[in-house]
């Protein structure tokens, strides 16, 4: 289980205090699981339990530090108990993408809230809505359907976000207008809240060794941008078939590749799950890992040439503001989605691997995908390439982030006034 030190990233402690809350437990839930990230997603509800019991201890702490502002996500009482209190400005600050947060105020004409049982809202959203491409097809819609599952006790998702997005004072988006201001008008429409803009909020690199695992010596090996990476983030987990069709992907591409996932499901590691003969066939042509490394010293090597990314948005902020790969998506869950849509069909700085009518992808489409981007002679290629090479410019521009952070403490200040 990864705990992360904040104390030790705590680079303003004269500024910044940190308190400990620690989440009871609830039977079902795994003893010392804090994140969604230490246990599978079927027990995530009961983590949302337990996250909510520490109600009374949140309750408590306001009531004795009397904060101006309470950030939150998931804890839609947050804005209830923050008027409760009485001098405190509650700013739902969202996890997801706009485009996914805005799923939450699609409306068909005779419903009066979005239902996962008729999909066509997102298949064919209302005339309002701010895209014609950043959709869900229909197979995808249908997996909607866990946003009216139980996520915490008496509480569906659905319920827990729009009640916090609907209850907040404003709505805090990490995002900037260049790219997804449509979608943060839309909810901002839609809401009735004022929706600040944080900008992409990337931290400055880092610069860690890559000689771990042997990642540096092995990159070193190949061709200035011939490397296909692929990385799939902390908590996506695929179902074995899918990984044996990923690994088999990357080598009907015959070009070298360097996969970081974590073990499939049913296994303890990516090793026993390789398709048999694979490991012998690929060599030292291919590296796997199910481990953790930084991504972003991979994706600035001189050896990568492309980033098989799945879409969270993490990802895809790096993708965009800090490498020069070229970009294939492989998105899972239905937000990963909805940010593959806006990199491929409205900023087009990427391809999307095509799946099937079960949301799966095979071992050929992905490899045409990698193909498509990587192939000296593509007009694909060379199209997203230029279109990521602006936005990457823009995105890293001198004083772009910085600005995005000033605005959004001065729109803090304004609502601060409000109160007086």
């Amino acid at each position: 289980m990864l705990k992360l030190d904040f104390k030790n990233s705590n680079h303003y402690p004269n500024l910044i205090k940190l308190h400990k809350l620690t989440i009871p437990h609830v039977d079902g839930l795994p003893y010392g699981a804090e994140t969604t990230a230490d246990i599978p997603t079927s027990l995530e509800s009961l983590l949302a339990t337990a996250f909510d019991e520490l109600y009374d201890e949140i309750k408590s702490f306001l009531q004795n530090v009397k904060p101006h502002f309470i950030f939150f996500d998931f804890a839609y009482w947050i804005p209830d108990l923050a008027r409760e209190i009485g001098g405190i400005k509650s700013l739902f600050y969202s996890v997801f993408s706009p485009a996914a947060a805005s799923i939450q105020f699609v409306k068909s004409p005779d419903k009066t809230t979005f239902m996962a049982s008729t999909a066509a809202e997102l298949v064919k959203p209302p005339p309002d809505y701010p895209s014609t491409t950043v959709v869900l097809r229909e197979s995808e819609a249908k997996l909607l359907s866990f946003l009216f599952h139980e996520y915490g006790k008496g509480v569906t998702f659905y319920e827990r976000v729009k009640k916090g997005m609907t209850g907040c004072d404003a709505i805090g988006m990490r995002t900037c207008r260049e790219i997804e201001g449509t979608f943060c008008d839309y909810i901002a429409t839609h809401s009735e809240k004022s929706v600040l803009y944080t900008g992409p909020v990337l931290s400055e690199p880092k610069n860690e060794s890559l000689e771990e695992h042997g990642v540096s010596n092995w990159l070193e090996k190949f061709e200035p941008r011939s490397v296909v990476f692929c990385a799939f983030g902390s908590q996506m987990i695929l179902e074995k078939k899918q990984f044996q069709e990923l690994v088999l992907g990357f080598e009907l591409t015959e070009l070298p590749f360097l996969l970081v996932v974590k073990p499939p499901e049913g296994t303890n590691s990516a090793e026993e799950a390789l398709p048999e003969g694979f490991k012998e066939r690929v060599q030292e042509k291919g590296l796997i890992l199910d481990c953790w490394v930084p991504q972003w010293e991979i994706l600035s090597h001189k050896s990568v040439g492309c980033f098989v990314t799945h879409c969270g948005y993490g990802s895809m902020w790096e993708s965009l503001a800090l490498c020069d790969c070229q970009l294939v998506l492989l998105p899972r869950p239905f937000e990963h989605t909805l940010i593959a849509r806006l990199m491929e069909q409205q900023l087009k700085v990427g391809v999307e691997v095509e799946k099937d009518e079960n949301d799966l992808f095979t071992k050929e489409n992905l490899c045409k995908a990698v193909k498509c981007v990587m192939d000296k002679d593509s007009q694909i290629g060379h199209l997203v390439k230029e279109n990521h090479k602006k936005w990457k410019e823009l995105l890293s521009s001198p004083g772009f982030m910085s600005n995005y952070i000033d605005n959004f403490i001065q729109e803090l200040h304004e609502l601060l006034v409000e109160m007086t």
